[in-house]
């Protein structure tokens, strides 16, 4: 097993809970349209991007629109979600990011983000988790979405770590996929049972450490 020289993070549901003010944004819409979005379809977006998400709520909606009209859409939703960000600070960290954000630099183990999100220099900015990133993709630098490992190779590349160097910490199964076809290793930040195809499986960051990490993947 080669030696773990970068750690690449999803930012919603692993290090911030901001999937939340997407559901509320993306509730808000589709009540607007004139149907019920629950938290259960909610799942169906976890990782996707913002465009492929709006796909799925009118697919749940029922409803057939024109690419401009899908535009609109997506911009309100969008702006509503910013709103509720923009109010974010060091509080919504999830428990145990901030720790093992700072253990991996300590352990000179690079850091990037890899998400989906345009907005994730807001909420990095907001929460103060910006100077423990040594590179940071967002969805202003990718042209494809996850599963589409884009994001996660870009990551790498910009860390100087080769795709086998590399752990992915993720929440979604579209992340999980993704880092299987980036030829990385992955942490699954959730339920095992829908992050199966993940190496590792913990409840949040809380529950590992660079030394746990080291030890489950040499013992692999």
């Amino acid at each position: 097993m080669s030696e773990i020289k970068a750690c690449l993070f999803d930012l919603d549901g692993v290090l911030v809970d901001t999937a939340k003010y997407h559901y509320i944004a993306w509730r808000e819409l589709a009540e607007q349209l004139g149907f019920v979005f629950t938290e259960k379809d909610n799942e169906r977006l976890k990782g996707v991007s913002r465009t492929a998400s709006l796909n799925i709520l009118l697919e749940i909606g029922g409803l057939t629109l024109d690419e401009e009209r899908k535009a609109e859409l997506a911009e309100q939703k969008n702006k509503r979600y910013v709103e509720y960000i923009a109010k974010m600070d060091s509080s919504e960290i999830l428990p145990g990011a901030l720790d093992f954000l700072k253990e991996c630099r300590a352990q000179k183990i690079k850091t990037a983000l890899g998400s989906a999100s345009k907005n994730a220099m807001m909420i990095l900015q907001n929460t103060g988790l910006t100077p423990y990133f040594d590179a940071i993709i967002d969805g202003t630098h990718t042209s494809a979405a996850k599963p589409d490992p884009e994001v996660f190779l870009l990551g790498a590349k910009a860390v100087y770590a080769e795709p086998e160097e590399c752990v992915v910490f993720e929440d979604a199964e579209a992340g999980i996929t993704a880092a299987i076809r980036a030829g990385m290793r992955s942490v699954g930040i959730g339920s095992p049972e829908t992050l199966s195809a993940a190496d590792i499986v913990v409840p949040s960051l809380a529950h590992i450490t660079v030394a746990a990490l080291r030890e489950s993947f040499t013992s692999v």
